[in-house]
């Protein structure tokens, strides 16, 4: 657990109490606009999560999606707007960098509209070979099996 401030980063399954937050967060957001609080809670399940807490309540979140040993996925990063410009999204990926769970992981990636600079301070680059790179996405997931 890293403290800064009166800020602390926390991960693992103390999150699980604010999901409330979480979710309210993450289904107004422009990747997961929508989404079903128990598809929220099966995310965080099959994930590593860390989180900020300012006192008892939660102001930022991530999850890393792994097999733990050759690929990792950042996802669903958030810090609320009162508490951005203060470095906890630094403190966050200090954690992840940090977590025993994500060493000698051969292969990060990631998706984001906005952050590139705070991503490249941590060794994210743009994909090397787009070409190489698919996707399956169906946008419309969180519209058609509401939960």
């Amino acid at each position: 657990m890293k403290t800064e401030g009166s800020y602390r980063v926390v991960n693992g399954g103390s999150l699980l109490p604010h999901i409330d937050a979480i979710h309210e967060y993450l289904t107004t957001s422009y990747w997961a606009e929508g989404i079903p609080k128990k598809t929220v809670r099966k995310s965080m399940l099959g994930s590593i999560c860390f989180g900020v807490l300012h006192g008892k309540d939660l102001v930022g979140f991530c999850r890393v999606i792994t097999d733990k040993a050759t690929y990792a996925y950042l996802a669903d990063v958030f810090v609320l707007e009162a508490h951005r410009g203060k470095g906890l999204s630094k403190c966050m990926m200090d954690a992840v960098k940090a977590h025993k769970d994500l060493q000698g992981i051969r292969r990060s990636m990631l998706v984001t509209r906005d952050a590139h600079g705070l991503y490249a301070k941590y060794g994210f680059k743009p994909l090397a070979q787009p070409e190489r790179h698919m996707e399956l996405v169906n946008r419309d997931i969180y519209k058609k099996h509401r939960n």
